[in-house]
């Protein structure tokens, strides 16, 4: 270890906390996976969440609503049937996520949730409710 300490961003942090000996030796390194990044979208009769989730099939998710919570999750394992011969550096890592959503039930109806998943993207569309949705402006005539 440096004899050093920062209280710099963790990213540098670490780096300057790193065991020197240790730093080439690419079998030790693991990267940390975090939940798969979504976007949120509203339009005028739905809401839609994409969530960026590539090289997984459809089987693989599980979504669950309860309470009003939506809930998207994944229990996928490590590939420890790949052998670990002939490899330089492998860095592939499959790790289990879960993300949740509090649906508000006066906006949505969470009756007629649907999920596709397609090219790497889970898209699940809600629908909103009729009393919410978004209507053409009344034109109102001057007599």
């Amino acid at each position: 270890m440096l004899p050093v300490k920062s209280n710099l961003l963790p990213i540098v942090s670490g780096f300057f906390e790193d065991d020197w000996n240790n730093l080439f030796d690419w079998s030790n390194r693991r990267l940390t996976a975090t939940v798969p990044a979504v976007n949120i979208q509203e339009n005028p009769d739905h809401f839609i969440i994409e969530m960026a989730a590539p090289g997984m099939k459809k089987e693989d998710f599980q979504i669950e609503l309860h309470k009003s919570i939506l809930t998207i999750k994944n229990d996928q394992k490590s590939e420890d049937s790949i052998t670990k011969e002939n490899y330089f550096l492998q860095e592939f890592n499959f790790h289990s996520f879960k993300r949740s959503f509090n649906l508000n039930d006066k906006a949505v109806d969470n009756t007629n949730i649907v999920a596709k998943y397609h090219n790497g993207v889970l898209k699940i569309t809600i629908p909103k409710k009729e009393e919410i949705k978004q209507k053409p402006a009344k034109v109102i005539s001057i007599s």
